[in-house]
């Protein structure tokens, strides 16, 4: 990782004190601690991506470019395994792993050996893991709401407001639900939360009827139809969740690394920063927080 002005002071500190070290000899520090830490890494990764549900994203990350002084842009991924809203007592845990771009032979090559569900968003990449059945998608509400919520915001309309209301309805029922078996929580959504989605269903393609095709909000209409069989799919599994907040969550503490770093010197610099860049804190430490929608009106 390049170093910011931060770690410039520290250097010329250290030096102030007779200690002179270089950036050079900092980066063979990190790297070989990151060798000695590999097999940590290892059984981490072996305890995410065991077989059951997964919570999957990826960030985008700047790189620097051999030969010169501009970047490109990397991809850090995130893969989540956390079922505490399922009651569960396991410790949750996360595991980040580099790619030089967004290529959907990285996801698939990370996720070779896992069987279950994943909780993603729709990016087209994931696709292929899902074609042999092996792996079964979960999409996020949260992101169809959002696209809904940002039409409200610029154009707000009885039809946005009576869309995020149904939305926030289902939220509803999944606080009250949170911490329950998984059991408990499919019977409660088979009860609840069904009756709910087949009625949004019907509503949202009455009113696309009435919507042009072209209109912002026919579009985030048409988001969330198409996926619908991905977006329902967590009122048949108590395991599953209505969003993939949980892995967008453990990316913050990559957002708060920009501040103490600039970008990846290389490829090779990106995977080592794959493997320091674990969370040293709980990644639902704000549970109640997370799980926040945005006002209906901001």
């Amino acid at each position: 990782m390049q170093s910011t002005p931060r770690c410039t002071a520290s250097l010329k500190c250290t030096a102030a004190k007779g200690v002179e070290l270089s950036r050079s000899l900092l980066s063979g520090w990190v790297d070989a601690c990151c060798r000695l830490l590999s097999p940590l890494e290892e059984a981490l990764q072996d305890y995410v991506l065991t077989d059951g549900k997964l919570h999957a994203d990826d960030t985008p990350v700047p790189v620097l470019l051999p030969g010169n002084k501009k970047t490109k842009t990397g991809r850090l991924w995130t893969y989540v395994r956390d079922d505490r809203n399922a009651g569960s007592t396991l410790a949750p845990a996360v595991l980040f792993a580099y790619s030089p771009d967004r290529k959907g032979i990285h996801p698939q090559t990370h996720l070779a050996g896992f069987s279950g569900v994943l909780q993603a968003d729709a990016y087209a990449g994931f696709n292929e893991l899902y074609r042999d059945g092996r792996i079964t998608e979960a999409a996020c509400w949260a992101h169809a709401r959002r696209k809904i919520h940002d039409v409200h915001v610029r154009t707000p309309s009885a039809l946005t407001e009576e869309a995020l209301k149904r939305i926030g309805e289902l939220y509803a029922i999944e606080a009250e639900i949170r911490g329950m078996t998984a059991e408990q929580r499919l019977a409660e959504r088979q009860l609840k939360t069904k009756p709910l989605l087949k009625s949004l269903e019907s509503w949202l393609r009455e009113k696309m009827k009435t919507l042009s095709r072209h209109s912002e909000l026919a579009k985030a209409f048409a988001y969330a139809l198409n996926q619908w069989p991905a977006l329902t799919y967590y009122a048949d599994d108590g395991w599953a969740e209505a969003d993939n907040n949980i892995a967008e969550n453990a990316l913050r503490m990559v957002s708060l690394g920009r501040k103490n770093y600039l970008f990846f010197g290389s490829d090779h610099g990106g995977e080592r920063g794959s493997a320091a860049v674990q969370p040293d804190r709980d990644v639902q430490t704000e549970r109640s927080g997370a799980r926040k929608l945005p006002p209906l009106c901001p």
